[in-house]
């Protein structure tokens, strides 16, 4: 790749890292530096975290946690049946804790999920999982086992893989001729749109545009043929892919390529615009908490998430401006946050009417966060498309 550097997010640790005091003093840090591919016009890291030291037995996101995706992946597995045959077979790459699996037949259904705690779950489900990163050996002793694929999905994992011309040469391999490989990541466009800069974190080495991807895509025998522009994680685009002696695009794949040309997402200083205004807002969102810390008010965070990692970290943020963080993931309770080492604590022991302030660690379910919290007389902050009390 021939990458130059446009943003620098300082030092980081592991986004999902949620840790013990006496792991403190050993937390891995690495710089997080993002560049740009004149070749591809990827928006790719300058340097990628060893996979191993995000995916392992003690990952802690559960996406079966949030309504949002529930509701989601439900709604998606039930349209996408009609495009399939009658006994199709279905593989998810980084299958997590089922929430997508859960709406397919575990007879002709199986996953790819690094996590072993996670892996050995749906496989307690009854979906066959392989425990392992995705690539063209794990393709071929799938394909050796069970065929080939009518559907191969991901979800928030695409933009996981460093080796992308690994990653999709392994799903051409296994694809059936007329089958479907169809992926959600979140959107180039829509983070520089609303300035959601912490989608930018270790699992995150890429941040997809429809350009890119085409590219990257076709290089290996794959095309895209339909795009959907969704809400979910703050605005992603789910992106359908055929093998190419296959594929007829709809309109929607020269519509999305032709408004990512019209606010120049291919060119560097859009880019270098979108970094004046992330360092913009680490200046104005300090500026806020310290003011409400100068008049006496309790603030704390709401969800322990990746993205608030990224915050944190970046703009230097602790314990001293937010007093903790809320949390309904059992296994991060009791844990601190990575790098600035803020306590988390489960709602129902922190999330009371002394609160006067809450950060949205987690704003891309605000909506079902403030159905939830309906009775929370404090107010929200949050950090996209600006800083701002909501």
């Amino acid at each position: 790749m021939d990458k130059t550097k446009f943003l620098d997010l300082g030092r980081q640790p592991i986004a999902n890292g949620f840790l013990t005091e006496d792991q403190f003093e050993n937390e891995f840090f690495y710089d997080l530096s993002v560049g740009f591919d004149r070749e591809t016009a990827l928006v790719t890291h300058m340097e990628y975290v060893k996979p191993s030291l995000m995916f392992n037995d003690e990952y802690s996101y559960r996406g079966s946690m949030s309504n949002t995706m529930k509701l989601h992946f439900a709604t998606f597995s039930k349209y996408v049946k009609q495009f399939l045959p009658k006994k199709h077979k279905v593989l998810e790459i980084g299958s997590n804790d089922g929430v997508f699996l859960v709406n397919w037949n575990s007879d002709r259904c199986f996953a790819v999920e690094p996590c072993g705690n996670f892996a050995k779950e749906t496989n307690q489900l009854g979906y066959k999982t392989y425990c392992g990163f995705w690539g063209g050996d794990l393709s071929q002793q799938i394909l050796s086992d069970v065929g080939t694929m009518d559907l191969v999905f991901a979800a928030n994992c695409m933009c996981h893989i460093p080796d992308l011309d690994n990653t999709f040469s392994a799903v051409e391999k296994i694809l059936s001729d007329d089958g479907f490989f169809i992926f959600e990541d979140p959107s180039l466009i829509e983070m520089i749109n609303v300035n959601s800069y912490d989608q930018i974190y270790d699992e995150h080495p890429h941040i997809f545009s429809v350009t890119a991807l085409n590219t990257i895509l076709q290089r290996n025998g794959l095309s895209i043929v339909r795009v959907d522009n969704t809400s979910v994680h703050g605005g992603s685009n789910r992106i359908w892919v055929k093998k190419s002696h296959f594929a007829k695009a709809d309109d929607s794949v020269a519509r999305n390529l032709e408004i990512e040309k019209i606010f120049r997402i291919g060119e560097e200083d859009t880019l270098h615009r979108f970094a004046e205004r992330v360092r913009q807002s680490r200046k104005d969102l300090g500026d806020l908490l310290c003011r409400c810390k100068e008049l006496g008010k309790r603030v704390i965070s709401y969800g322990a998430t990746s993205k608030s990692t990224t915050i944190f970290n970046y703009c230097k943020i602790g314990k001293d401006l937010i007093e903790y963080i809320t949390d309904t993931t059992p296994e991060k309770q009791g844990k601190y946050s990575p790098g600035v080492h803020i306590p988390i604590i489960s709602p129902e022991d922190g999330f009371n009417p002394s609160v006067d302030f809450a950060f949205l660690g987690a704003w891309n379910f605000s909506r079902e966060i403030k159905e939830k919290e309906k009775d929370f007389k404090g107010k929200f902050i949050t950090h996209v498309p600006i800083v701002r009390v909501l």
